[in-house]
């Protein structure tokens, strides 16, 4: 509404004080922003990006970069997390807009991506941890080889299925080292990631416009991976009450989970990283119920996914429990088999062998092991 239509009337006239209330509270709405320095684009445009329902990117802003690189710009809030991109002189670099917050973009012009350093909010340092975890890699062994790099792959999944609904997961599934996918939709287990993410959006995020494509993507190729010959996941060789664990103690002898559940006795399945915080309150825990129960037949055969397999090793010779180490060649299959977003995670299998309960809070471990003996 012009402001000489306002003046028109006394009745309108007395109404202006509320229009200008409205208008500075639109003016005053919060905003997202994001600002900092590209060196060597004094003067060049900056052009943010967001992507459409089908993944494709459209322009959302401009801004001109002052004498020393420096350009700050802000939006609406989008409703949802969006993962934005900023372009300048044909390269790109990626980062997570989650509400409100400001983050800061440092990075030189010359080599965009690489350079570009993220924070601010907890989303951008969660992509910066990642970006660094995959130029590490890149580094040491070139692009070719880091994207199929089986350890660069586990931590990158682990980071996924912590919180598979959070826009840094969905970064991850679409992130390419060169011209490849990390996680391509025509491998298997990297499927079972995608699905993760697909699941998660669905159920956490419904009107999110990505949700449609993560699904689209991995129903897609679930289908195309499926031929009259070939087994499915619904065809095994004999009947299995959980998905197979098959590891190494820390002497390099092999258990298999089956055999163990199969003995008639009451398993805590746990997974767990020695060197996480809080890991010795959960083994002491363990070792409280492990005592008490062990002559009814309990038995405890625990998952180690440390980095670091010499601290592993260190911390399992002292347990009396079974222990086995899901090293980085093993993948991280176990935690996509068992729907693992968060460590310590604890599971019970009854006498029958059968995948009976979660177990969520640690003090209620001893009564719910009490129920299966």
């Amino acid at each position: 509404m012009k402001l000489s239509r306002i003046l028109l009337s006394s009745r309108l006239a007395m109404a202006a004080p509320l229009a200008a209330a409205l208008l500075l509270a639109g003016c005053s709405q919060k905003k997202w922003s994001a600002e900092g320095t590209i060196a060597g684009a004094s003067g060049k445009d900056i052009v943010i990006e967001a992507p459409n329902a089908a993944g494709n990117w459209y322009p959302l802003d401009t801004v001109t970069a002052d004498k020393n690189g420096s350009f700050k710009v802000s939006g609406l809030p989008f409703g949802h997390p969006e993962l934005l991109r900023l372009s300048i002189g044909g390269q790109s670099a990626y980062f997570p807009i989650d509400s409100i917050e400001t983050v800061t973009i440092e990075a030189d012009a010359a080599n965009l991506q690489a350079s570009t350093r993220l924070s601010g909010s907890e989303s951008a340092d969660k992509m910066q941890e990642v970006n660094d975890l995959i130029a590490k890699v890149t580094k040491a062994d070139g692009e070719s080889a880091a994207a199929f790099d089986p350890d660069l792959k586990r931590r990158l999944a682990e980071v996924i299925l912590r919180d598979p609904a959070d826009i840094v997961a969905y970064y991850l599934i679409f992130h390419r080292v060169g011209d490849t996918l990390i996680f391509s939709p025509e491998e298997k287990s990297d499927l079972r990631i995608i699905g993760a993410v697909a699941n998660a959006y669905t159920q956490h995020r419904p009107s999110d416009p990505r949700t449609a494509l993560l699904k689209d993507i991995y129903l897609s190729n679930r289908k195309t991976g499926m031929s009259p010959s070939a087994p499915t996941d619904t065809i095994v060789a004999r009947e299995m009450q959980f998905p197979e664990i098959d590891l190494m103690d820390e002497k390099g002898v092999a258990h298999k989970l089956s055999d163990v559940a199969s003995s008639g006795k009451v398993v805590i399945l746990c997974f767990t990283a020695y060197t996480a915080q809080g890991s010795q309150a959960l083994n002491v825990e363990l070792n409280k119920v492990y005592s008490t129960h062990k002559a009814q037949g309990l038995e405890i055969y625990q998952v180690g996914l440390d980095d670091d397999e010499f601290q592993w090793k260190e911390s399992a010779r002292n347990l009396p429990w079974i222990t086995v180490y899901n090293s980085p060649r093993d993948g991280a299959e176990a935690l996509i088999d068992y729907n693992i977003s968060t460590l310590p995670a604890i599971f019970i299998i009854n006498r029958n062998g059968d995948l009976v309960e979660r177990v969520e809070t640690l003090n209620r471990l001893d009564s719910s092991v009490s129920r299966y003996l």
